[in-house]
């Protein structure tokens, strides 16, 4: 009885382990869709009045649970039933990521020529929570495409695995997904309050306080811009790389080039042809 009861510890404690470095695998694996999910939702959350901005991105984290729980359960009954599924869908969303990357490449170099209004600049006090929740509804959207992606990715680096070890480590990784996310997304967003309140803490000027305060004021846009651009690249290095190792002529095409570089080259090349190919069909369509 007591052997039994040890024998069901050491499986319980085996299929910890294995969790354990899995779920390290898949979140290393899914690092460049988190930080492009980081940026775009920190750039979403952020153009609201003060106190509108964390019941805004609370809104968001509570649609992005959603979306996980409408992801995760078809994802794992692909993988059970129709593993090949998995890699498709994976490839599509390599397409997509690579799109929206070289999308941004192509925009910083070939900017539009209309002039971009300030949303808030000419809407009416009435008007502002309806714009709040279009713009809470776009990015729950936004989040639902990448979820699928973090989802697809986490899942293909466990789906030799057992299916209990699968649903775990996957569902643990979507899990510090959002929570990871939305946490730190919380605390860029309030930088500014944080460094105004530590401006007025005293009456003194140019105290310790009112440094660190313009400090934290200042930072912010700048670190929203910055994590804009890391973004953009780790689109370009993740889909880049879901093509180089799920297709086998890229795989070994190039062998001598470093495979990060190999990965940008790769998602570039397929990005702009995907924006092209949106362009001609755009203008197509317009005729």
């Amino acid at each position: 009885m007591a052997s039994g009861f040890f024998a069901v510890l050491d499986d319980i404690s085996a299929l910890m382990d294995d969790v354990a470095s899995m779920s390290k695998i898949a979140t290393k694996k899914t690092a460049g869709i988190l930080g492009d999910d980081l940026a775009v939702n920190a750039e979403k959350a952020t153009g609201f009045v003060s106190n509108r901005e964390i019941p805004v991105l609370w809104a968001i984290t509570k649609g992005s649970f959603l979306n996980k729980l409408i992801i995760l359960p078809i994802a794992f009954l692909l993988s059970a039933y129709l593993p090949t599924a998995i890699t498709i869908i994976l490839l599509l969303g390599g397409v997509y990521l690579a799109y929206e990357g070289a999308e941004k490449v192509y925009e910083f170099f070939f900017p539009h020529k209309e002039a971009h209004v300030e949303e808030t600049a000419a809407v009416p006090e009435e008007d502002l929570p309806a714009l709040e929740k279009t713009k809470v509804k776009q990015a729950i959207i936004t989040d639902f495409i990448l979820s699928i992606e973090i989802v697809i990715i986490a899942l293909s680096t466990v789906v030799n695995e057992p299916l209990l070890t699968r649903i775990v480590v996957v569902s643990i990784v979507a899990l510090l997904a959002t929570v990871g996310v939305y946490g730190i997304v919380a605390l860029i967003v309030r930088m500014d309050d944080y460094g105004y309140k530590l401006i007025r803490l005293n009456d003194r000027d140019d105290s310790f306080s009112d440094k660190v305060g313009m400090l934290l004021v200042n930072a912010l846009p700048k670190i929203i811009k910055a994590l804009s651009v890391v973004g953009t690249l780790a689109l370009l290095l993740v889909s880049g790389g879901i093509f180089n190792h799920n297709i086998e002529y890229l795989h070994h095409l190039f062998p001598q080039i470093p495979s990060m570089l190999k990965d940008f080259l790769v998602g570039l090349v397929v990005g702009f042809a995907a924006v092209f190919l949106m362009k001609l069909v755009k203008k197509i369509l317009k005729k």
